[in-house]
């Protein structure tokens, strides 16, 4: 369904109802289901949720889940170039003063931008579309995950008369380039901003005004009830591990792959299971087979949740050897599963796993660290894995249960949008 053939005479949402927009720059990925999840929270407590993607999927869906979503989902740039320049021209018309403000907030944002200007003037003139789009919605607020190009639209259109925004920041994309994204001006225009962890607070708090500080919040990435009360599967005795993640090099797979041409140096009995795709793919396939660990090393693509779920259960433990992550959700799911995890030292990973008691953290880029705990949770006893498993899902559940963090963003949410539904 497109959303500007939809009713401009739709009606305002029911008394003491919310309606929110998400705002995702590419919605549903295979790698985005903890947006998802929060959408669906969201729901459960009553809240209206409008789904738009900025830009066309890029990849097959794995999951039943996330096509059905896709199906729920409008596309921004699926309006067209003839629908954008309508756009800009009926905001001209209707309020030159408002479109001048935009232009400016616009030009400020593109000239330190990565992007350049005329980037972000396009962004204005999709800013103008997605206006109308809420407007004939009732959307009473947006809300943008990822603070970057989703995020600037949902800025330009505040800056045109549109609704209050806020966004949530993952990184590290976001920490890589803050200046060029201007982190502190979209945190000053939102009415907050969210951080995945008090890691990701502070990194916030870095390039926003001191005034702006109390703006940002924490909400956690948050597991459904299937997840957070999935049964405990015993330990295999068989020494298999998995890596669910894009691959790419910020992952750290090429270390992974080094890691396990030592253990079989070492004659250490292993198999690892690699669960994603991505640019690095061939790469890394080739990698593989120079290393003689075509046996050993297994690419399974993308799997439905279900899937996941199984190959996870199937395994001692999770392995994630990132160079740069925000939180990564896979370590949530696995520790929800009763399986330890084996990753680095990062972000804010260190406020999820606690060495020797929920998995093993290793620093970032270090073989030497990462080859003796692999062989650690490869040779660990079933019964001391069983244990820190145990201790990772009741950590998973008290600060990752997803409806209890959608009711956070639910209170924001009301608190954003009170003065406009007082003034209806």
């Amino acid at each position: 369904m497109e959303l500007e053939t939809a009713s401009a005479a739709a009606p305002h949402p029911a008394a003491g109802r919310l309606r929110v927009a998400y705002l995702v720059n590419r919605y549903p990925r295979n790698s985005h289901s903890f947006i998802r999840r929060e959408i669906q929270a969201l729901e459960e407590l009553g809240v209206e949720v409008v789904r738009i993607s900025h830009q066309p999927l890029d990849e097959e869906l794995a999951s039943p889940a996330d096509r059905a979503e896709l199906e729920r989902t409008r596309i921004l740039l699926g309006a067209g170039a003839a629908a954008h320049a309508a756009a800009l021209v009926r905001e001209a018309l209707a309020s030159p003063v408002r479109l001048a403000r935009g232009v400016r907030l616009a030009l400020a944002l593109g000239r330190r931008s990565d992007r350049g200007v005329l980037r972000h003037l396009i962004y204005l003139a999709e800013a103008c579309v997605l206006r109308g789009w809420l407007q004939r919605e009732a959307v009473q607020h947006v809300h943008a995950h990822f603070g970057t190009n989703s995020t600037t639209v949902a800025l330009l259109c505040h800056a045109l008369g549109g609704p209050p925004f806020s966004f949530t920041v993952h990184g590290p994309e976001e920490f890589d380039k803050p200046e060029f994204l201007r982190l502190g001006l979209k945190i000053e225009h939102a009415a907050f901003a969210v951080a995945i962890s008090s890691y990701g607070r502070a990194q916030l708090c870095r390039w926003a005004r001191f005034e702006d500080w109390p703006k940002i919040e924490v909400v956690h990435c948050g597991l459904d009830r299937d997840l957070l009360e999935a049964p405990f599967a015993p330990i295999p005795s068989a020494p298999r591990l998995v890596c669910v993640a894009r691959l790419s090099e910020q992952k750290g797979h090429m270390l992974l792959v080094e890691a396990a041409a030592a253990l079989q140096a070492q004659g250490v009995p292993f198999e690892i299971t690699l669960i994603g795709d991505g640019p690095l793919r061939q790469a890394l396939q080739a990698r593989v087979r120079a290393a003689g660990l075509a046996e050993r090393i297994r690419f399974a693509g993308w799997m439905s949740g279900d899937e996941v779920r199984r190959t996870i259960q199937a395994s001692r433990a999770m392995v994630l050897p990132s160079f740069a992550e925000g939180l990564p959700v896979v370590l949530m799911e696995a520790l929800a599963l009763g399986r330890p995890v084996v990753t680095t030292a990062i972000a804010g990973t260190p406020e999820l796993v606690e060495p020797g008691l929920t998995g093993w953290l290793v620093p970032a880029g270090s073989v030497e660290a990462l080859v003796p705990a692999l062989r650690d949770a490869l040779e660990a006893p079933a019964a001391r894995l069983e244990e820190m498993g145990r201790a990772g899902a009741a950590r998973v559940r008290q600060r990752h249960d997803a409806l209890q963090e959608a009711r956070k963003l639910a209170a924001l949410f009301a608190r954003s949008t009170a003065p406009a539904r007082r003034a209806r």
